[in-house]
């Protein structure tokens, strides 16, 4: 891998930091509130973010995964909430794209991609967390069609998706996988999440009765649907350490414009070996875990499989997440513990990353199990 960034990649870069500074980073208290930015992600598709990674022939730039990153990094520096709903749109799209038949590419990846549509992902359960083999949602056939009946938690993008892929259990062995319309009768929202963090990306509790879905929404073929989500996941943990990236780099630039403004005994406080220490550890951490998710974006990008490397980003990068942000309020004091600053929300958001798409330990075993293979 080049450790340099290309130019196109650079203008990228540059283009989605002066956006998120411009648009996003005045109402991520606002969107934190539990606002869902629906006008912000429309954008986001029309600037032609959400398709960077898909191929034009489905609506998407080619730019590859490493590009999507690049954008997706900078965004989370000013808002998590809006990042989190980007990563969790492209879920659906990238199970498309390597289980769906050509006619379900262009139909349910074209939208996603010019952001004319929105997508999320419908797994968990109350009772069952993110165990397969406890799924209770059943889909039985129906003429043509499958009949949906069930209820999924924490469905992130709910309150804006257009389409939803739902994991059911079939009338036979293993799960299967469905893009659903989420205007589809029987499809609703029953309430919302009150998460610690991340809490602008509409996460709610969304109950399927009799819905029913045309066979032609069905991916792959039946019993596959556990196949569908290990593939999809992988580059959704990926994403999920890029925003871990994002709010440590943030927390970092909002630890370090405090300690040069505050003084103590007459001089700024980054003279103090204790601040430097901190601000120190804080930056190394942010390094590491950039190299590794870009080396993961990377490897993607030359179609290769990354359910390991993109646990391991996961890990470290959430890992690092919370150590930063948590130096960042030892930086900043009872300032920072403030909802006037910004390193609260970071706090919180952080804290997320290490529970959502799978809690560390879940990640420990995926890359343990890759080890022993």
């Amino acid at each position: 891998m080049d450790f340099n960034l290309n130019e196109q990649e650079k203008m990228l870069q540059q283009a989605a930091r002066e956006f998120a500074a411009k648009s996003i980073l005045n109402r991520a208290a606002e969107i934190d509130q539990g606002n869902f930015p629906l006008d912000i992600v429309q954008e986001l598709g029309r600037l032609g973010y959400a398709g960077l990674a898909f191929p034009g022939r489905y609506g998407g730039s080619g730019a590859g995964y490493l590009s999507f990153m690049l954008v997706l990094e900078q965004i989370c520096q000013a808002s998590m909430s809006v990042g989190a709903i980007m990563s969790v749109n492209l879920t659906p799209a990238e199970a498309v794209l390597r289980f769906g038949n050509e006619e379900q590419k262009k139909r349910f990846i074209t939208p996603l991609a010019q952001g004319k549509a929105l997508g999320c992902i419908a797994f968990t359960e109350a009772d069952t967390g993110s165990d397969p083999r406890e799924i209770t949602t059943l889909s039985r056939r129906s003429g043509s069609s499958y009949i949906i009946t069930g209820h999924k938690q924490f469905v992130a993008n709910a309150l804006g998706a257009n389409y939803a892929l739902v994991f059911a259990r079939g009338e036979g062995e293993g799960l299967n996988a469905f893009i659903v319309d989420t205007a589809t009768p029987g499809f609703s929202i029953q309430s919302t999440c009150d998460t610690l963090g991340v809490r602008g990306a509409g996460t709610s509790v969304v109950f399927l009765d009799e819905v029913k879905v045309p066979q032609e929404n069905l991916l792959g073929r039946e019993g596959e649907g556990f196949g569908v989500l290990l593939e999809a996941i992988s580059v959704e943990r990926l994403c999920v350490g890029i925003q871990a990236l994002g709010v440590a780099e943030a927390a970092l630039s909002v630890s370090l414009n405090y300690a040069k403004g505050r003084k103590a005994l007459g001089k700024p406080i980054t003279k103090l070996l204790t601040i430097q220490w901190h601000l120190a550890e804080m930056a190394t951490q942010i390094e590491a875990a950039r190299w590794l998710a870009y080396r993961t974006a990377f490897i993607r990008d030359q179609g290769k499989d990354i359910k390991c490397e993109s646990a391991m980003v996961k890990l470290f990068a959430s890992q690092a997440a919370v150590e930063v942000t948590r130096m960042g309020m030892q930086v900043t004091g009872a300032y920072g513990a403030m909802r006037t600053m910004p390193i609260e929300r970071l706090y919180r958001d952080a804290k997320m990353t290490e529970i959502y798409v799978g809690i560390a330990e879940v990640q420990r075993v995926i890359i343990a199990n890759a080890l022993i293979k």
